[in-house]
């Protein structure tokens, strides 16, 4: 291994000197829960004690960045690690299923969740006169990228923000505002430009993706949604599956057997009143897909979540 040049052992020093800060500052306001939804919007702190199984969730267009510990994120067939040293960055609403892989009671699991707006994307893209991405095909919509230490430094001064509430409304936008920069310029900028860039087809599947969740109880026609986001069925198709390593039948299927779970978990909804809410027509294909998606049958798996103490999503 080359030995590391001077200015690259000082670099190192402060990425881990940061690292230590922002791990004691999640530590001091995640105390007392799993998560934290802070008083700064679209900013949650989290931290887990012990490994996790794997858990089905949504992970919505956002930065996820672990002080300490790490977590495994499997996307279809795609699997993301990130650690200390990396984080993870999500530009569309993805179904995946997440677990807490290095986490002990002596030294937790500790990160935290900032959420990407695409329109203060786009609209810094032209504040900053950064270039839309060149005419590129799709790609997925999650990715790891190389944490830094403007970036942590960033996370800090927001995190700091929390012991001063009436700073909050004013320089929160600002660092954070700061982020989406770092994001922009770094080595994951061109997927975010991507995806917020008007008329591109990552960005129109991501129109078609908002158009899903608001609407996925209903019967779903692939060329009618694709005339929606003004793509050919085929196009959309392949492109829809690029980004999100499924179908949009599968993703539909998706939302719609989560919603159904927390109908039956927190609702006490039984499985058939469930199933045809979220819009199925057969108790049977249901019951069926429901198994095929979380390893059991829909009575058998509500009752054995609730024997287990509830596990907040992060």
């Amino acid at each position: 291994m080359p030995k590391l040049s001077v200015k690259q052992q000082a670099e190192d020093a402060k990425i881990e000197g940061a690292l230590e800060a922002l791990a004691k500052s999640i530590a001091r306001w995640a105390d007392q829960s799993d998560r934290l939804e802070t008083a700064i919007s679209g900013l949650a702190l989290w931290r887990r004690g012990e490994p996790t199984q794997p858990t089905s969730g949504m992970y919505e267009p956002s930065i996820c960045l672990t002080a300490q510990g790490a977590k495994r994120v499997v996307l279809g067939d795609d699997v993301y690690v990130y650690d200390a040293h990396h984080f993870l960055i999500t530009s569309v609403d993805l179904p995946t299923v997440w677990q807490i892989i290095e986490a002990s009671r002596e030294k937790p699991c500790l990160g935290l969740v900032l959420k990407l707006d695409r329109r203060e994307i786009s609209k810094l893209m032209v504040d900053s006169n950064l270039p839309p991405p060149r005419a590129q095909q799709s790609s997925r919509g999650m990715a790891t990228g190389e944490v830094t230490f403007p970036l942590l430094s960033a996370f800090q001064r927001l995190i700091d923000l929390l012991a001063e509430p009436k700073d909050i409304p004013i320089l929160a936008p600002i660092i954070q505002r700061e982020i989406l920069y770092r994001l922009l310029v770094g080595d994951q900028g061109a997927r975010l430009r991507q995806i917020a860039s008007a008329g591109s087809q990552s960005q129109q599947v991501a129109r078609a993706i908002d158009w899903l969740k608001g609407n996925f109880t209903r019967p779903l026609r692939i060329d009618d949604l694709a005339s929606h986001v003004n793509m050919s069925p085929s196009t959309f198709h392949h492109h829809f599956r690029t980004l999100t390593a499924m179908s949009p039948l599968q993703y539909q299927k998706w939302l719609r057997l989560n919603e159904a779970r927390r109908l039956m978990l927190t609702e006490q909804t039984d499985a058939a009143t469930a199933a045809f809410n979220v819009g199925y027509e057969s108790p049977s294909q249901f019951s069926r897909e429901y198994a095929r998606l979380f390893g059991t049958p829909p009575l058998r798996d509500i009752k054995s979540l609730r024997q287990l103490t509830p596990v907040a999503s992060a």
